[in-house]
């Protein structure tokens, strides 16, 4: 077999093991032989701790020439049956005994198809923050270092394991803002030697006397940037690594070796890219939080292989090799069978190589297990499965890993804040220039308007003043004709006592006064009309002063203006200064050790402040509620609505925390939040906004009257919409959880099913997740509750809508699921379905009759156990069929 091989650096490595028996390690009850149960191992990414199981795999390696002669006439001493996922393993032609495993891999199983069901998973974990753990265990000779170490330089189809890990984990981190670091080391004769510097052979391991943390102080770690550079270090450590050539392997391996690989992802900030120095920065500050740093191991271990002495004729110094490899597999042995039993006490202590791996079953482990096909080593395959079979009965607890960034939280502040002060200076550099723009303007409008107002005025009171003078004149000159012509009448009035005077002369008088008075009235009209122009002339300078005044009034609000937005800059620097002084607080808390775990699940450096301040004991309001009370409901709702896509994902987990608590529901719902976060599935297409803001609308969907309002508001097109569109599962979740607690309100059920609700469901189920089908589970389980009553009290006839909508064929299906939240949903279904008689047909066409029949004799749940069983002896439908099957209940 070929050997493997890591990268070199100038840092050390901390590697922290927890293979003891703690909280985080379980065991599952002793199963027979042949029966073993296989769980699921995805990471969800809303959950610091999450189960697990080790998953173990077996491979068969071909025979060989030296086989291929001399079992000729023998049979393989293993038959595999990979569909069924078992192998039998035969005592004699005609006996055997039967085991299931994970996977069963065939002797013509491909690199590849290898990786994929062994590897895979594990690394997808470790992307997602998890350590992770893959080894191999197996005779001498049966293709372990072929399975882990292969580098493909020659045949690209052959690589290994650790090759095409470290291929996925290049395709999906950023160098930009991720790191890749490798260790190599070998345990040789119980001593831990680095394969990247052959110099430092004696390798110790540190214990943390608190926490019992395990470290490799001494052990080199090398970043790597690409696949061919560990390519590089990988062939570096190959040639560094013992090997020998004995009877049953010609390049059998004398150590074990073990491969670390650190990455470090930042899960905030990715595509953040910040405006240029001279650019225009659109909003002052878009993110003050840190970054969120996730750190996982990979180990990858290439276990020495189990040899016996008569076998492999070893002699000598190979001798005490082969004696200490199998003391070491022996010890790793009394480890597994301590969890799989889950004992008080597991041996670690026994061996360097159980004190390495000390945290390899507190990860996503995978476990390969080889065996060759022939019979005269029987033996030692038979022992190579039963450590598989006990490996698969160990259960862990697995954490994710996440530290806040705050280095570079501080870089990110500074710069923020010199681009912010060169901001600052460049407005207001531009609001003075603009201000002093404006005071000249209007300066030389208003000696403009002075001026012409000046000279209108003057030429308009010399005009009237010439006009008036004029027309007293001529009122003067007409008086005086008019007293002439007075005199003129008396004496010819008094001509009628005097002779000579006639009548015609006296009616010509009486004529001429009568147009004199004609003519003064004409006078005082038009006397009249020049003081009206006078009063429009005052009037129209009054119009002139108060448009002055405006001006004035103008550049005062533009200084008040000026003043507000210096105040308001000055507070936003006080902000970001006392901000960066808490982060820099925050990081000396943590340097000193004043969490006592990791903080995980929320990504805020709010979160991160609460969980503080309940640690320390000094009874500080949780950070939502306090910013609750200072900010107001209506100022965190308006930025639901903001450009800035940053605002809006942390505006709607704020929502959804304040969702939360009941006491915020009605006032949350009262000042419009509901309507928002409906608006915000249908107008954004931001998958961590609709995960979260699906929560929130599935905490107020726990509520009869806000049930009513998310209908009325077309709630269950939008949840159906953002379903189809989601592949996260946790979107999916959120979604089907709130779609869930709609199906528990009688009054909406037809208007539901109009709507697609149920079909939306059934449509998530395409997400392989149990938490996805835990809450369509639950939501099918709530829509048969209702149905169930509606047509005891004789409101619905007629088939369910369930079945209709071709619910029963999945509900059957999972109807015995391993997921206890999802099979006792299901089996609750079940029995509500079976109370209407109309369903009865379908179902026993459908299968469902069985399971009901499964569930009235073997359901953990004894009220479920009991209505199944009542349901069955009330329908003379399945009395019918259960006589014609001859079955019993």
């Amino acid at each position: 077999m070929s050997t493997s091989s890591q990268g070199s650096s100038n840092r050390n490595s901390n590697s922290r093991t927890s293979l003891k028996p703690s909280p985080n390690l379980k065991s599952k009850p002793t199963q027979r032989r042949n029966t073993t149960t296989t769980a699921t191992s995805a990471a969800p990414k809303d959950h610091t701790t999450v189960p697990g199981r080790v998953r173990v795999a077996v491979r068969l390696r071909p025979r060989n020439a030296e086989e291929s002669v001399a079992d000729a006439d023998f049979a393989d001493c293993v038959e595999l049956q990979p569909e069924l996922k078992r192998l039998k393993l035969r005592k004699n032609n005609w006996d055997g005994e039967t085991y299931e495993f994970d996977e069963v891999l065939t002797e013509f199983a491909s690199q590849k198809r290898v990786y994929e069901v062994v590897a895979r998973p594990v690394v997808e974990s470790v992307l997602d923050g998890y350590n992770g753990t893959i080894m191999a265990y197996g005779q001498t000779g049966t293709g372990k270092t072929y399975t882990l170490g292969r580098l493909g330089e020659e045949d690209t189809a052959a690589r290994g394991i650790m090759v095409r890990a470290m291929e996925d984990i290049f395709a999906n981190v950023s160098l930009e803002t991720d790191s890749v670091s490798v260790s190599y080391l070998q345990l040789y004769m119980e001593t831990i030697q680095d394969l990247l510097d052959p110099a430092n052979d004696n390798i110790a391991i540190a214990e943390d006397p608190k926490t019992g943390d395990v470290s490799l102080p001494g052990a080199t770690l090398v970043e790597i940037r690409d696949q061919q550079s560990f390519i590089e270090l990988l062939s570096l450590g190959e040639a560094h690594r013992f090997a020998a050539n004995t009877k049953m392997n010609t390049e059998s391996s004398r150590s074990h070796a073990i491969l670390m690989v650190h990455v470090k992802r930042s899960v905030k900030g990715r595509d953040a890219s910040h405006s240029s120095e001279n650019g225009n920065h659109p909003h002052m500050v878009k993110s003050l939080k840190p970054l969120i740093v996730r750190k996982a191991k990979l180990v990858i271990v290439d276990l020495a292989g189990s040899e016996r002495i008569d076998k492999s004729g070893s002699e000598g110094h190979m001798l005490e090799e082969a004696k200490s490899i199998n003391l070491s597999l022996s010890a790793l042995g009394k480890c597994i069978n301590s969890l799989a039993e889950n004992s008080a006490h597991v041996p670690i202590r026994d061996s360097k190589l159980t004190r390495l791996l000390r945290d390899s079953f507190g990860a996503r482990t995978s476990l390969v297990i080889t065996i060759g096909p022939s019979p005269r080593h029987r033996a030692e395959t038979a022992s190579t499965i039963m450590f598989g079979q006990r490996a698969m009965k160990v259960e862990n607890m697995i954490k994710l890993k996440e530290e806040f960034d705050y280095k570079s939280l501080s870089r990110r502040l500074d710069i923020e804040l010199d681009k912010l002060i060169m901001e600052h200076e460049r407005q207001q550099k531009a609001f003075e220039d603009e201000i002093e723009r404006l005071a000249t303007e209007a300066h030389h409008r208003i000696s403009e308007a002075e001026r012409n107002y000046a000279d209108s005025l003057e030429k308009e009171r010399s005009k009237y003043q010439k006009d008036y003078m004029e027309s007293i004149k001529k009122l003067e000159e007409k008086f005086v004709m008019n007293q002439r012509k007075n005199e003129d009448s008396r004496i010819k009035s008094s001509s009628e006592v005097i002779p000579g005077v006639s009548a015609e002369e006296m009616a010509d008088l009486k004529k001429m006064l009568q147009k004199e008075t004609l003519l003064r009235k004409a006078a005082e009209g038009e006397t009249n009309n020049w003081k009206i122009q006078v009063a429009e002339l005052k009037q129209s300078e009054a119009s002139a002063k108060s448009e002055i005044s405006k001006l004035h009034k103008m550049l005062e609000d533009e200084a008040h203006q000026k003043e507000k937005l210096e105040g308001e800059i000055a507070i936003l620097q006080s902000q970001l200064l006392q901000l960066s002084l808490e982060a820099d607080e925050t990081r000396r808390h943590l340097d000193g050790g004043g969490f006592d775990k990791e903080v995980g699940g929320r990504d805020s450096l709010t979160s991160q402040i609460k969980h503080q301040q309940q640690v320390s004991g000094n009874g500080a309001k949780p950070s939502i509620a306090k910013l609750f009370e200072q900010v107001g409901l209506q100022k965190i709702l308006s930025l639901l609505e903001s450009e800035d896509a940053d605002v809006r994902i942390h505006a709607v987990k704020v929502v959804a925390n304040l969702a939360a608590e009941e006491t915020n529901q009605g006032k949350i719902v009262e000042a419009g939040g509901l309507t928002s976060l409906l608006t915000l599935l249908k107008t954004t297409e931001d998958e961590t906004i609709h995960r979260v803001a699906a929560g929130a609308i599935a905490n107020l969907a726990m509520n009869e009257s806000n049930q009513e309002l998310i209908m009325a508001q077309g709630g269950i097109s939008l949840l159906s919409m953002t379903a189809a569109n989601a592949d996260d599962p946790q979107t999916l979740r959120m979604v089907a959880g709130a779609i869930a607690n709609l199906c528990g309100n009688d009054k909406l059920q037809t208007e539901l099913r109009g709507e697609g609700g149920i079909k939306a469901l059934l449509g998530m189920v395409r997400c392989r997740h149990p938490d996805v089908h835990a809450q369509v589970a639950r939501g099918i389980a709530n829509f048969a509750k209702c149905e169930s009553r509606a047509s005891s009290q004789g409101i619905k006839s007629g088939r369910s809508f369930l079945i209709e909508d071709g619910a029963l064929s999945w509900i059957v299906q999972n109807a015995n699921n391993e997921a206890s939240s999802i099979r006792r949903h299901i089996e609750l279904a079940l029995c509500h379905l079976a109370q209407h008689e109309a369903n009865a047909r379908d179902m026993i066409k459908g299968g469902a009759l069985w399971e009901l029949v499964r569930i009235s004799r073997e359901c953990s749940r004894d009220d479920i156990k009991t209505l199944a069983h009542r349901t069955l002896a009330s329908s003379p439908a399945f009395q019918a069929e259960m006589r014609r099957l001859r079955l019993s209940h």
